[in-house]
């Protein structure tokens, strides 16, 4: 199991209760084959480029522990679900 942690930014017309059922669904996903250490929720933030003509986005950060297979199936979903406009998963070295 590695450690690794995602960060994936929102439509910002996304009510607050469509971003909590995101969260729980990346971190459902997540603990089926690993473990979520960490959710933080950051917040609206202006986006240094539009994305998909959003000049802003919800930004949420996730850490967890994984096996290296679960990563390929966590972003195929952020790639299926329209609410998410950008992420990245990135592999955290051990400290």
């Amino acid at each position: 199991m590695n450690k690794y942690e995602t960060i994936f930014i929102i439509n910002p017309n996304i009510e607050d209760a469509g971003v909590k059922e995101l969260i729980q669904k990346f971190s459902n996903l997540i603990n089926n084959d690993g473990k979520v250490e960490s959710v933080e929720e950051l917040g609206k933030k202006k986006l240094a480029y539009e994305i998909k003509k959003n000049s802003e986005g919800i930004y949420v950060l996730i850490n967890f522990e994984a096996a290296p297979t679960l990563i390929k199936e966590l972003e195929r979903v952020y790639r299926i679900t329209d609410e998410v406009i950008k992420f990245i998963v990135v592999r955290k070295d051990e400290e």
